[in-house]
């Protein structure tokens, strides 16, 4: 086999034609784009994929999509659509409990390549009016998300790193090539048109007290925090620039893309509310794309350009107020957008009822009325791991002793409840497993009437995040410990009987799953 002069491949005597990419193709600008943030993601940012896992979900679009159109159409077509699909399946895709760092990790690759291979064949089976109705990556991504669900594949999340050089440059890639992007296609004003609505709408629900829990914080995300965190993540930008704007799964129509693009930002607030965790608001995201593209066509007969040339915002402001003529048309538009604003609102405070601060993710009560018999002069230097900085939350010194104050309040009770056999005082120090074995220890201090105490003195502390800690309950702190171990034992009475003093070595987990105080949930 070999390629002629003329791109032809000569296969015996037949001469195939070959069709090579082309330097204006906005497929290929936008996968220059997202490639880009795949370096910048694995190198600098932390993100949790590997090589191998990209390349298998691009090549497996690829490979598809030669294979596919070479049967129908007779021709070697560079794969345009199908690495820009694997690529895409790639920076949204990844493995739940996969740590950053492994770069060249194939562990799971067989998702990437299932997961790009089948929103590739989306592309060619699922067609209405000669067009493919989904965009390819997502619809394959909300499928793998809802039948697989987040204990084995989760999506990208809202929120990737602390502001600075490399943070900073990815904004700048997505954006810059975004805007250039959708500017040429036309689309610029639509993507906006959704990040207004999106924004708008978010406003509402975030008042309202809207709260979610994410692995990349250790404390709920609520309130204005929510609001500013998901209109300025980079997976909503990536959305926004090159997903939502597919020429092929979107109105024709000028005027009409932009009402889509603004209904959908109302409907992605909608899918967004009830949810309680990130990733039931990343799928909610996604899948609210998936709902609209099919009904796109109604935007088009409802909405025919009528001056294509002009800027669809001055095209529907014009239409909504009778093109500046007449009063009577002014007054009922603004009653009809003002009845739906409120309308709008008041469905999304109800959806999000489920999603009111504050969470309480382990049902776990509040501090009892019990005063830890703790000097704070006793705790020593909290050293503060830099791995800290990977999750949002701001930490420094202060907060840092706040949190060892709080471990070792925590150890105090648990001691407390086993010397006055009292397991109720274990809900304002302990959670998940750490408070049901913190119960059977108090449960058997009680039956055998001898009442084992530990006491810790700490020689050494270092905040750090625990490893595979970040779940859909949110981030988990760590506390590396060494000190002085004193087990004491009492009494049914309380008197002391004896005590022994060792070294210990030890980490302790604490999540804030209630109120303000941070709950004991693991020791190692």
């Amino acid at each position: 086999m070999a390629i002629t002069s003329s791109r032809f491949v000569q296969m015996g005597e037949r001469q195939i034609p070959v069709v090579l990419p082309n330097t204006r193709d906005p497929r290929l600008h936008t996968a220059a784009v997202i490639i880009s943030v795949h370096v910048i993601g694995i190198t600098a940012l932390g993100f949790r994929v590997s090589v191998p896992q990209i390349l298998s979900a691009i090549l497996t679009a690829a490979a598809i999509d030669v294979i596919l159109t070479f049967r129908s159409a007779g021709k070697l077509v560079w794969p345009a659509s199908g690495m820009l699909t694997g690529s895409g399946v790639a920076l949204i895709l990844r493995l739940a409990g996969m740590e950053s760092g492994h770069y060249w990790s194939w562990e799971g690759w067989y998702f990437f390549s299932a997961i790009a291979g089948l929103s590739l064949l989306t592309k060619h089976l699922i067609r209405f009016g000669g067009t493919h109705v989904f965009n390819p990556s997502n619809v394959g991504l909300v499928a793998a998300f809802l039948l697989l669900g987040s204990s084995v594949v989760e999506p990208l999340d809202f929120w990737w790193a602390p502001m600075g050089f490399w943070m900073g440059l990815g904004y700048l890639v997505i954006v810059v090539g975004g805007i250039l992007i959708t500017r040429r296609l036309r689309l610029l004003e639509m993507a906006v048109g959704y990040w207004v609505a999106l924004a708008g709408s978010l406003a509402v629900l975030a008042a309202s007290g809207h709260c979610m829990t994410a692995a990349w914080s250790v404390d709920p995300v609520c309130g204005t925090r929510f609001w500013t965190v998901l209109v300025t993540s980079p997976e909503i930008l990536i959305f926004m620039f090159f997903m939502i704007t597919d020429p092929k799964t979107v109105p024709t129509g000028h005027l009409a893309r932009l009402v889509f693009a603004l209904s959908l930002g109302a409907a992605t607030t909608l899918l967004m509310a009830p949810q309680t965790v990130e990733f039931g608001t990343k799928v909610a995201l996604l899948g609210s794309l998936v709902l609209w593209s099919p009904i796109r066509g109604v935007f088009d007969r409802m909405l025919p350009d009528e001056n294509p040339d002009r800027p669809a915002f001055t095209e529907l402001l014009d239409r909504s107020t009778g093109a500046g003529r007449r009063a009577a048309m002014v007054f009922a538009s603004g009653i009809a957008v003002g009845s739906f604003v409120v309308a709008l609102t008041v469905v999304i405070v109800l959806a999000g009822g489920p999603a009111r601060a504050p969470i309480d993710s382990g049902g776990v009560p509040l501090t009892p009325e019990i005063v830890a018999d703790i000097d704070p002069a006793d705790l020593p230097v909290v050293v503060i791991d830099p791995g800290v900085e990977a999750v949002n939350f701001d930490v420094d010194e202060e907060v840092a002793r706040s949190l060892a104050l709080n471990l070792a309040e925590n150890l105090w009770i648990e001691g407390e409840a086993i010397r006055l056999g009292d397991g109720s005082l274990l809900a304002g120090a302990d959670a998940s497993d750490r408070l049901v074995e913190m119960q059977e220890a108090v449960d058997g201090a009680i039956a055998t009437g001898e009442r084992v105490v530990h006491e810790h003195s700490f020689d050494s502390l270092t905040l750090g995040v625990a490893e595979g800690g970040g779940d859909q309950l949110g981030a988990a702190l760590s506390f590396e410990a060494t000190g002085t171990l004193s087990v004491i034992t009492y009494d049914a009475f309380g008197a002391e009987q004896r005590r022994t003093d060792s070294p210990f070595s030890s980490t302790f987990i604490m999540r804030q799953l209630g109120g303000d105080r941070w709950l004991l949930v693991e020791a190692r």
